[in-house]
């Protein structure tokens, strides 16, 4: 039944980028300024975050789907539907995913049998999202690809954000499965359309067009951008990290203003790669500017912005102070209760010792 889907809806020589059989159905893209073949695996130290940080654009399938707009004379079915689909959102936001998969295929054939094809989109996309989170990588490139087959069958533009959005996720899907083509590719392709979209919207009336949803389309190309960055920087790639990164920030800035929670993550990425590019000076600076926002705003990964600024002044040889927010910094994770973070600032830790202990050797070693 997937296989069927998923083939539905597209064209010969269509240019919506959603791969088949590990080849895309439209001619391989030229290569963007700031993109290269030879990508990886994202796994890099700065805070990963899903797409789904990027609130303010991250719902544009369902404000273009919404839970579905029926007439005051409703069909029994179409309400046990919307029961269900409830139902299994409030079992996924419990935590409980089995629940919650069992009820979304109980939804997803009652809407095949009454051939509603929009809760059909609606149901798969449900379905893929919590595929995701359970790690079902496989069933939830399926899905999404399902997904996008029953919106483009429907009528939905190739260009439409939630369309755009969904093939993010599949982005992220090859990248973390190796599948390196594909996933930049379709980063390429997704930056791209988007970039082309925004400069579309701004020359269009401002009666024709929302300002809410021309702020959509570039969030949703900044969140394409960060996305992006974070995979570049996995492999190396930090001069395009970096730009990918400036153009991210300024559009959240823009849009949100500097001390938004998004807008200062990326301040800390930012600070990241610089820190890795060994542009240590600049780093701080981003981070000092990262760090005052969070305080500011009561930021809930304050700390985590803290031990990166700590693992700058380590590189930069300033280990005194390295050390005092380190300890800050631990501080913070043990009352939020993050292990995690507390396990990468005791490594931060040791390596601040490993180059004390260092330097005063070399130190010794010049006055013998």
């Amino acid at each position: 039944m997937l296989r069927t889907a998923v083939s539905r809806g597209l064209r010969s020589g269509c240019r919506f980028w959603i791969p088949a059989s590990g080849r895309s159905c439209r001619a391989p893209l030229r290569p963007a300024s700031g993109f290269r073949s030879s990508l990886a695996r994202p796994n890099v130290q700065s805070r990963r975050r899903s797409l789904g940080s990027w609130s303010g654009t991250s719902l544009a399938l369902l404000a273009t789907i919404g839970i579905f707009q029926w007439g005051e004379k409703q069909l029994a079915s179409e309400d046990e539907i919307i029961l269900l689909i409830k139902h299994a959102k409030l079992s996924a936001a419990k935590g409980e995913l089995k629940d919650a998969e069992r009820i979304l295929h109980q939804a997803l054939h009652m809407a095949q049998q009454a051939q509603n094809n929009q809760a059909i989109s609606y149901i798969y996309c449900q379905m893929a999202n919590l595929a995701f989170l359970h790690g079902d990588l496989l069933s939830a490139e399926l899905l999404f690809k399902a997904t996008m087959s029953q919106l483009l069958g429907s009528g939905m533009q190739q260009d439409d954000n939630a369309l755009i959005e969904i093939s993010l996720k599949l982005c992220n899907i090859y990248a973390t499965t190796d599948r390196h083509y594909l996933a930049v590719e379709g980063y390429n392709w997704c930056i791209e359309t988007l970039e082309e979209k925004v400069q579309h919207e701004e020359a269009v009336p401002e009666e024709a067009l929302s300002a809410e949803e021309r702020e959509n389309t570039r969030l949703l190309l900044a969140m394409a951008q960060d996305s992006c960055a974070r995979y570049l920087l996995s492999r190396g790639q930090l001069e395009l990290a970096t730009t990918l990164y400036q153009k991210a920030l300024t559009i959240a800035q823009d849009v949100h203003g500097e001390a938004h929670p998004q807008a200062v993550v990326l301040l800390n990425d930012l600070a990241t790669v610089l820190d890795m590019k060994g542009c240590y000076d600049q780093a701080y600076k981003y981070i000092s500017r990262a760090f005052s926002l969070a305080r500011e705003t009561g930021h809930t990964d304050e700390h985590r912005i803290l031990s990166n600024m700590a693992r700058i002044l380590v590189h930069a040889g300033n280990y005194t102070e390295a050390r005092k927010v380190y300890e800050e910094a631990l501080k913070q994770a043990k009352l939020k209760g993050d292990e995690l973070a507390m396990q990468h600032i005791q490594e931060g830790l040791e390596e601040l010792d490993a180059s004390t202990h260092s330097s005063h050797g070399q130190g010794q070693a010049r006055h013998q």
